[in-house]
């Protein structure tokens, strides 16, 4: 891929499937897979394969199915897990083994009870043994984000020099700043002997809210690969949402950064696994959300009939939703009255639109929305000449 391309690293499968109550079959996996398949991601994460026979299955088969993209499969940093892992890929086209292990002192001292060097030696070990059964091996990090960048330059040298591909740079714990996960990504960048025979990935999570801008913040400091999930879904409060780093790469032209994903796509594909791991879209999502492009502001509707732009930014073709909508509501103006009654078949002049938005603002106080249907209620009880609405 060119320079200014950023690879998707869907983790849908994997890191969004642990929350939960949204546990996949293999099936229901393999119908994701093809899918993520068609939207033009460029790694699927399929699975970690030795947590359970059925997370094995689904790397198996998914490593069967799809041909167009890399598989990969999770690991820790023991022999064991990369060797079943490398048993589950065997089929794929373009295996990955994604290994690694904690780096910041939390991990280090109270997850491992270990220390620097020790840490170091279980890094270029695992990378080593996944070196001997696939060439692309991405090493992690693991919580990146409170890991002192020295010591991170350290890791991330000896893996290199191992033979890791890919490094991962979690912001696990989703504590960082988008200028400090950016100045980590540059350090890193800047510092790290070898850097050029890697990429940088970003893995974000959302705790406060800042995946997505720490994930833009990683990529215009030399990141070149971005793990995220459909509808940022993931651990707690998720993951780095695909459709959000997608389409603000796209409408940033000045970035001089994009993806190879079918945008178009973007909607069906955040409504079927929304649907398939019982996991509801918020309303308010940005890109995918139910009311990503309602308007229920009377200011808002007519700026937005007028001209779209006024007040959308992406063209809701662009992410596979037909068209705006527009929310008939106690806030919405004339403007916003008129577009819909014409919709509906009645084609009101200035006069017959004041007499029927008195009316309309009497019922839309009695209700959160209003229909298609109230809309020839509203007509019928404000004693004008229905005919001529013709």
């Amino acid at each position: 891929m060119s320079k200014d391309s950023v690879q998707i690293f869907d983790t849908t499968l994997r890191d969004g499937e642990q929350v939960p109550g949204c546990k996949l079959d293999t099936e229901q996996k393999l119908v994701i897979a093809e899918r993520l398949n068609e939207l033009g991601v460029d790694i699927i994460e399929a699975g970690f394969p030795i947590s359970s026979p059925g997370d094995f299955r689904s790397v198996d088969e998914i490593s069967k199915l799809v041909k167009d993209v890399v598989v990969c499969g999770l690991t820790r940093a023991v022999k064991k897990d990369i060797d079943v892992a490398a048993e589950a890929l065997k089929n794929a086209e373009r295996p990955r083994i994604h290994t690694g292990i904690g780096t910041s002192e939390s991990h280090i001292k109270f997850k491992f009870n270990s220390n620097k060097e020790a840490i170091i030696e279980k890094a270029v070990a695992a990378v080593s043994h996944a070196k001997t059964y696939v060439e692309d091996v991405e090493f992690f990090a693991e919580d990146a984000g409170r890991t002192d960048n020295e010591f991170l330059a350290r890791v991330c040298e000896a893996v290199i020099e191992a033979g890791a591909t890919v490094l991962n740079i979690p912001d696990t714990t989703g504590y960082c700043l988008p200028e400090e996960y950016g100045a980590k990504i540059k350090y890193l960048k800047e510092n790290v002997t070898g850097i050029h025979k890697a990429t940088l990935s970003c893995h974000c999570h959302n705790d406060l809210g800042l995946a997505t801008a720490n994930s833009i913040a990683g990529v215009v400091n030399g990141a070149r690969q971005i793990e995220c999930t459909i509808n940022g879904i993931g651990e707690r409060a998720g993951n780095t949402s695909l459709e959000e780093v997608v389409m603000i790469l796209r409408q940033h032209p000045s970035l001089g950064l994009d993806t190879r994903i079918n945008s178009k796509l973007l909607f069906d594909t955040s409504k079927m696994v929304s649907q398939k791991m019982g996991m509801i879209v918020q309303p308010n999502k940005a890109i995918v959300g139910a009311n990503a492009f309602a308007h229920s502001s009377g200011i808002h509707q007519d700026g937005v009939i007028k001209h779209r732009e006024t007040y959308e930014i992406i063209d809701p073709e662009d992410v596979g939703v037909n068209e705006s909508s527009i929310i008939l509501t106690a806030r919405s103006g004339r403007a916003a009255l008129a577009y819909r009654a014409k919709i509906v078949g009645y084609e009101l002049t200035k006069i017959q639109l004041d007499t029927v938005y008195q009316e309309f603002l009497k019922f839309a106080d009695t209700k959160k929305e209003v229909m298609d249907e109230d809309i020839h209620q509203i007509i019928d009880t404000s004693n004008i000449d229905i005919e001529s609405l013709a």
